[in-house]
């Protein structure tokens, strides 16, 4: 973010401080050093595996506030999911630096706002041409943290960049209205402004693209932000505050003072562990300076940030839990549908909120879309490590989302359910499950009504297009849902019946930064991306002229 151009003037201490002499450049491939010695090999020691190699400048273990690298009293360790080795030691903010980084976002966000629309634009720009230049470094994080295929992370660092650049074309275009009045001496003005400082939690199944989302919406519209990321992933929240830095640091001081006048702490990012994530969250979210709350995670934490929200009526957004649906009709190809069923389900290793949950199938197709899943489950799915080319499916994020799959299948067969492939943990190791298929599945199973988040496909068969509805509306929540049908009417029924916020129609991946993304029912609270997201971070303010 545009924490970059001002850190020499404003006095904070530089960023190559942490290595002494060491200055960056940008490069493809990475930041590199400009000059002075290169950081020793007690600083990389703790970095094992998929993040050997990268740029040291990437590998940020302290809180990044008030466009400082600032150490915390404790750290706490970040493992690979794949193996289990230790990643990292990350410093472990309290309530005393969540407070820190929200005052700093404040005092930022007095100047941030006055910064034109244009420069804002330029900004951002800038830090998508440096995430594209440093694609393959970031990538490797994210798969080194947690476990995501290495392309799949390189396509996650793609739609993370492509936040940027559509928020910052999105920042010149907050418009206003004049409205007439009946009374002729007076004039009505409406007038968009930013809502101030913004708290945003990120989930660890996307670490770099959720934060580019909420981000680049709340910069272009000229709000300040502090950033918690997943404790399971903070190394890409850490290396997005670097890269944002790196273009600028080798330019005049008091020439970016002079045309940008933009002060430290736009961008804030304070990692805690598991144990102090409530007490951080908490306070984060309860800080009077704080005036907009934007979460990706699960329903029932989100309930609780709204909670706090509640006590000072600060604006919410939220993408909470789903229970994605995936309807095919008898009038479906199945050669398409279970393209799209591949897509939808075993992306990230199952581990999306908008992963197909539930695959209805219609009687008169579903024999012959089981028989052509499982064989495509067993020739297109690999699972490995996600450095290993050919890896389809990584690791889950630890050991207790393995029970949840595990729980989940061994319920539904003691139910009755048959499984057609996969079914239990995988030999490579404890956070690694057999991508599986079940049938004969019954809405008594717990994989029918509880988010799964992994390589679990259970098919429940249907006779009627009513009974299929009834079924997938009868969730709580509603965040997107799926189906294969070539009846043109019926696309339309199914379409405008279904209870959820996004709807893919012979489509199986729906996700774009042009198009809104966001839930209904206990799914979440506005929506992020597209011309709308902006709207998130904007006040409306009414203006009346009047002695005209």
């Amino acid at each position: 973010m545009a924490t970059c151009i001002w850190l020499r003037s404003c006095g904070a201490r530089r960023l190559g401080s942490t290595f002494p002499g060491c200055r960056l450049r940008p490069r493809a491939g990475g930041l590199v050093p400009a000059s002075g010695p290169a950081p020793g090999p007690a600083q990389l020691r703790c970095y094992a595996g998929g993040l050997a190699g990268l740029s040291a400048a990437l590998l940020r273990t302290d809180s990044f506030v008030g466009g400082r690298w600032l150490p915390a009293a404790a750290t706490f360790p970040v493992q690979d999911p794949a193996s289990g080795a230790a990643l990292g030691m990350v410093a472990d903010c309290g309530v005393r630096e969540a407070r820190a980084a929200v005052r700093a976002a404040y005092e930022a966000f007095c100047r941030w706002r006055e910064v034109s629309a244009k420069e804002r634009s330029s900004l951002l720009r800038k830090w998508y041409n440096l995430m594209i230049q440093n694609k393959d470094d970031l990538a490797r994080i994210i798969t080194a943290e947690s476990g995501k295929p290495l392309k799949e992370a390189h396509g996650e660092i793609l739609y993370s960049a492509f936040f940027l650049e559509w928020f910052s074309e999105e920042a010149r275009r907050v418009y206003g209205d004049i409205i007439y009045t009946p009374a002729k001496d007076r004039r009505a003005l409406v007038l968009k402004q930013p809502v101030g400082v913004a708290a945003v939690i990120t989930p660890w199944n996307f670490p770099s693209a959720m934060i580019t989302r909420k981000v680049g919406a709340a910069l272009a519209a000229g709000c300040t932000v502090v950033v918690k990321p997943a404790e399971d992933t903070p190394f890409s929240a850490l290396a997005l505050a670097e890269v944002n830095q790196g273009f600028l640091l080798d330019l005049d001081p008091l020439l970016l003072a002079s045309q940008a006048g933009i002060p430290s702490g736009v961008y804030n990012v304070i990692p805690c562990s598991r144990k102090n994530a409530k007490e951080v969250g908490e306070a984060i979210c309860t800080d009077p300076l704080v005036s907009k709350i934007s979460f990706t995670g699960s329903t029932t934490t989100g309930k609780i940030l709204l909670h706090h929200a509640a006590n000072s009526v600060k604006r919410v957004s939220m993408e909470l839990g789903g229970l994605a649906p995936f309807i095919v009709f008898d009038s479906a190809n199945v050669d398409q549908a279970v393209a799209g069923a591949m897509a939808s389900k075993f992306r990230n290793t199952g581990q999306t909120c908008v992963c197909s949950n539930q695959f209805l199938v219609q009687r008169g197709i579903h024999d012959a879309f089981v028989k052509a899943f499982a064989e495509a489950m067993k020739k297109n799915l690999r699972v490995g490590n996600g450095f290993e080319e050919g890896t389809t499916q990584g690791p889950l994020i630890n050991e207790k989302a393995v029970e949840k799959v595990e729980k989940q299948v061994n319920d539904a067969v003691s139910k009755g359910a048959t499984v057609v492939t996969g079914g239990k943990r995988h030999q490579l190791g404890k956070n690694f499950f057999e991508p599986t298929l079940l049938c004969n599945v019954t809405q008594d199973m717990l994989c029918t009504h509880e988010e799964t988040f992994g390589p679990l496909a259970p098919v429940i068969k249907f006779d009627t297009e009513e009974e299929a509805i009834a079924i997938a509306n009868a969730a709580d929540v509603g965040l997107a849902g799926y189906f294969y049908s070539q009846d043109p009417a019926q696309i339309w029924r199914v379409a405008e019946q279904l209870e959820v916020g996004m709807v893919g129609v012979n489509e199986g991946l729906i996700s774009s930064v042009e198009c809104p993304f966001g839930g209904v029912k206990q799914s979440g609270l506005g929506r992020e991306g597209s011309k709308y997201g902006i709207d998130e971070y904007l006040e409306l303010k009414y203006v009346c002229y009047g002695g005209l």
